[in-house]
């Protein structure tokens, strides 16, 4: 075999698996940790262009500048009702070592503005300014997880108001906490183990207690923020690969410190701000690609055939939107558990987006609906919403044909009429066929 032959081989090769990689595989219906690994990569690189995340990570940049002193008020107002508010400080430092100056820079901030919130009228204001500005954080925050997740319809105003408070109030304790759990394990290795060895063992202890402190941090935000119902399993995975990006990222920047005196040369006494708004934009970044794997690895079975969906002819369609139908239609006549768009898919090997595409129109010309099961976990299922005896094949197909708007131009009934009688003949005439032939008659092979 000659170089040409090879690199001709090798060019082919490379273009079949690039074709695989990037349409071929939404068509394998194999099932295999390989092939859902590329497919989760498939979704997460279209979902991390479709999305915008660039942008929305510039957004969320300067929310949180924004929101940086009133936040750092209230855990420091929470903290001396408590006097930890030296034991908050430390935390901080030691959370965020590659903003360091920032956060000491913080702190007098923060000073003055409680100093400023505790005098006269300042004080109602001031705290509602600043539980504005959390609450408009945390809502953005929340806005742009739903906005990956494709959730239309985000938290309540009175869930708002619960969850966001609950959190406000528990950050400072778990910040406490870490700081106490950290000295706890300290004091509690120097009672048992030699002194020589217990300070390399400490450290390593705090570093990978840090490490999978900053991984649950991250999966716990996948699993609540979103308006949805998140997998554990795909949080942990996306919150392990964040949470290390971060801490790679907390790592470049401490080591990268000798090149701030760059930054000063230019910026002066302000050059931390730059490095902050670097430093900032790329956490939200990290923070927001692992809110898209989480998405695309609980979301893969979601887009199996999706060119294929994208030019699914009418007729195969309707064959589609039929079998669905008589689906619903026979476990409610059998008296079987209402199945959801999921379970659907999983039974009879559809693709759930197409499932769900069609339940959608069948809810819309109310031929079903969505009911709440009795089995005291909210879930829901699909039933009949008439009498399952008189759903014919043409009852589905004619009040599918008539969902929509109709009769709206001017003129058109008698320019075309001669075209809308051979069309109304031929609808009457198959629909005459198909009238008596119900959906609780017809055969379903399960495979």
């Amino acid at each position: 075999m000659n170089l040409r032959e090879l690199t001709t081989g090798t060019v082919s090769r490379l273009t079949s698996w690039w074709d695989y990689c990037s349409s071929g595989v939404w068509s394998d219906t194999r099932k295999g940790w390989k092939i859902s690994v590329i497919k989760t990569l498939n979704l997460s690189v279209r979902s991390f262009l479709s999305k915008d995340v660039q942008t929305a990570a510039c957004g969320m940049a300067y929310r949180t500048l924004l929101a940086t002193i009133p936040a750092l008020a209230l855990l420091f107002a929470i903290g001396k009702g408590f006097g930890f508010v030296s034991l908050i400080q430390n935390a901080l430092l030691d959370a965020f070592p590659a903003q360091r100056t920032a956060i000491r820079a913080s702190f007098g901030f923060v000073d003055s503005y409680l100093n400023q919130s505790s005098e006269g009228i300042f004080v109602g204001v001031g705290i509602l300014v600043l539980l504005w500005t959390l609450v408009s954080l945390v809502a953005s925050v929340e806005s742009a997880f739903n906005n990956i997740w494709g959730v239309k319809q985000g938290r309540t105003l009175w869930r708002q108001i619960t969850d966001y408070t609950a959190m406000f109030l528990i950050l400072p304790v778990l910040l406490i906490s870490s700081t106490g759990i950290s000295v706890l394990m300290s004091s509690t290795l120097q009672r048992f183990l030699p002194s020589d060895f217990v300070t390399p063992l400490t450290g390593a202890i705090l570093d990978i207690s840090a490490i999978v402190l900053t991984w649950l941090t991250f999966t716990a935000a996948y699993m609540l923020v979103p308006n949805t119902k998140v997998k554990f399993s795909n949080a942990l995975i996306a919150g392990i690969l964040a949470g290390t990006a971060y801490e790679i990222l907390q790592w470049l920047f401490v080591s990268g410190q000798m090149y701030v005196s760059k930054y000063n040369a230019i910026y002066g006494s302000v050059a931390f701000l730059p490095l902050l708004m670097i430093w900032m934009q790329l956490v939200w970044v990290i923070t927001l690609a692992g809110a898209v794997i989480c998405f695309s690895s609980q979301n893969i079975f979601r887009y199996s055939f999706s060119s294929q969906i994208s030019g699914i002819s009418p007729d195969y369609r309707k064959k589609v939107m039929l079998s669905v139908t008589a689906v619903i239609v026979q476990d409610y006549a059998h008296n079987r558990t209402p199945r959801n768009d999921d379970s659907i898919s999983l039974e009879y090997g559809f693709p759930v987006s197409l499932v769900t595409e069609i339940t959608d129109q069948l809810m819309k010309a109310g031929i079903i609906y969505k009911a709440l099961l009795n089995n005291g976990k909210g879930a829901t299922g699909y039933i009949p919403a008439v009498d399952p005896d008189s759903i014919s094949v043409g009852y589905v197909i004619h009040k599918l044909e008539d969902l929509g708007n109709s009769d709206f131009l001017p003129g058109f009934d008698s320019e075309f009429e001669s075209v809308i009688k051979v069309v109304d003949d031929f609808t009457d005439r198959t629909y005459s066929d198909i009238d008596n032939i119900l959906l609780t008659n017809l055969t379903i092979n399960k495979q």
